[in-house]
């Protein structure tokens, strides 16, 4: 090999390198402080927040882990969208290993409850279904998050 070749073989691989370590940090960041998840806002319009608004008949009010190591938390769905992850900034808290920073949220859009992976790595599953785009829910829905299970009451 000449010493050119051998010159380009060693750039291209301090290049391949570099590249490896920069992701590994940018997923150890992302694993630590969480990724922002932008909310979409109407194109020409502000954002406002909006009025809570009491339950319908017959529809969630909140959301509860019933089965997990925080069973008992809850998170009221006027504050919608719910956040459930292990970040600070999660409505639903959760210890459990196997769940993301910010794992999943729960949202309201049509009078109708949604919920949304948020690119988790280990899932989120509504029954045995795994989510791969927001999916209706409904009172009594149980959605499992790691090894957690949370669901829809009134």
């Amino acid at each position: 090999m000449s010493e050119l070749t051998l010159f380009l073989v060693r750039i291209a691989f301090l290049a391949i390198l570099w590249i490896f370590v920069l992701s590994a940090i940018s997923v150890i960041r992302s694993d630590m402080f969480g990724a922002r998840v932008p909310t979409p806002a109407a194109p020409g319009k502000q954002p406002r927040a909006a009025k809570p608004q009491a339950p319908r008949r017959g529809q969630p009010s909140h959301v509860a882990v019933v089965q997990g190591v925080n069973t008992g938390i809850t998170a009221d769905l006027a504050q919608a969208p719910v956040l459930i992850g292990r970040g600070n900034d999660a409505a639903i808290r959760l210890d459990d290993d196997y769940v993301s920073t910010r794992h999943a949220r729960i949202v309201s859009s049509g009078g109708q409850w949604y919920v949304e992976d948020l690119g988790s790595t280990n899932g989120t599953y509504l029954g045995s279904q795994r989510l791969t785009q927001p999916v209706p829910v409904g009172l009594g829905s149980q959605i499992r998050i790691g090894k957690t299970i949370v669901e829809l009451r009134k």
